[in-house]
């Protein structure tokens, strides 16, 4: 019988605690570096998305040739108002070789560890040196992983929040109270950035919003615009963007969903991975605003799913699912049916 490995939300939780929130969050922007390093191995295409009035369903595979992943996930701005996750995701991880699955796990929580460490490794090029002040703008489901990613990676350790609605910001000081931050609530974005060396934006409406304007941000500053992540879907207003040096993942998919689908398609923007892998240099002055237009990317995913396959040997915290029919004889998967009938014991036909 040929099982595969099935990592349920209980065990991701279970193994994250296992290991510790922090340690896993540096760990995975190690590994999307590592993966980043490595680009050219990739098979590269934007995600397939099939868009609706309510949100968006996306698949985003990617293979380096050994190993194919792909991850399921959703985008429902609205699904709050009904007690639901706004972005829900799974993923496999398989065997090129053999084509078989090695791994299914759950991604929503990956997911948002992954996403909080791509933009903390992103921001050690990126960001001002020594930065330790961060405006997070945007409290919601995403907002505590990146303050926590940005502390385990860089340091950063005073957080000054704002959301449009004040139970978001509380809900979020409360969750982070005990991990070593300065907390402010803000009452306005202008009040959240000020004194702000690093600007998050992780907001979650579907439409073409100014959360963060170009009165906003000063010399000097890294922004880190999370949110905006499809067609029609904008936190940064476009001055803004004309006045930063803009690094993204992959730039076919980016110019369609991210803050760039704001400029003309000819408008220049760096390749992250070049920066990570040393071809190119990141932040090249103290005064440079630079701004990473993170809409995520599959090889990301890929770099999340092979951590976690690697972590969970020997904890036992995963499900055996009886996922792929294993003939005894391959060609006889008809048979193997038939020799599972309730009674066992299967009539000719008359």
């Amino acid at each position: 019988m040929n099982l595969v490995p099935f990592v349920s939300v209980d065990a991701m939780m279970r193994l994250v605690h296992r290991i510790g929130i922090e340690r896993v969050l540096v760990d995975l922007a190690d590994a999307v570096a590592e993966d980043f390093r490595r680009w050219d191995q990739f098979d590269k295409t934007a995600r397939l998305a099939s868009h609706s009035g309510e949100g968006v369903i996306e698949l985003m595979p990617t293979s380096d040739g050994s190993l194919y992943a792909f991850k399921y996930v959703n985008g429902h701005p609205g699904n709050g108002r009904h007690g639901r996750q706004t972005v829900a995701a799974f993923g496999m991880l398989a065997d090129v070789r053999s084509g078989y699955p090695v791994l299914l796990s759950e991604m929503t929580i990956l997911t948002a560890l992954r996403t909080a460490a791509t933009s903390a490794m992103a921001a050690r090029h990126l960001a001002p040196a020594g930065a330790r002040t961060m405006a997070l703008i945007g409290n919601g489901a995403q907002a505590e992983f990146q303050a926590l990613a940005f502390k385990a990676v860089l340091g950063v350790d005073r957080l000054r929040l704002y959301d449009v609605d004040p139970e978001a910001t509380r809900k979020c000081a409360r969750n982070l109270a005990g991990f070593g931050f300065a907390i402010a609530a803000a009452g306005s974005v202008a009040e959240a950035v000020e004194g702000a060396e690093i600007i998050t934006t992780v907001t979650a409406d579907k439409r073409n919003a100014t959360v963060l304007g170009d009165n906003h941000v000063g010399a000097g500053v890294h922004i880190n615009a999370v949110g905006g992540d499809c067609p029609g879907k904008t936190e940064i207003q476009a001055d803004v963007l004309r006045r930063a040096e803009i690094f993204v993942e992959y730039a076919p998919q980016t110019r369609i969903e991210g803050e760039i689908q704001q400029l003309p398609a000819d408008h220049p923007v760096r390749d992250l991975w070049r920066v990570v892998a040393g071809h190119e240099p990141g932040r090249r002055d103290a005064r440079q605003i630079t701004l990473f237009d993170s809409v995520g990317f599959a090889i990301e995913d890929f770099s999340a799913l092979r951590y976690l396959r690697d972590r969970l040997a020997g904890t036992g915290l995963a499900q055996d699912l009886d996922l792929v029919a294993d003939p005894d004889e391959p060609r006889d998967l008809f048979g193997m049916l038939l020799r599972a009938a309730p009674d066992a014991a299967v009539s000719s036909p008359s």
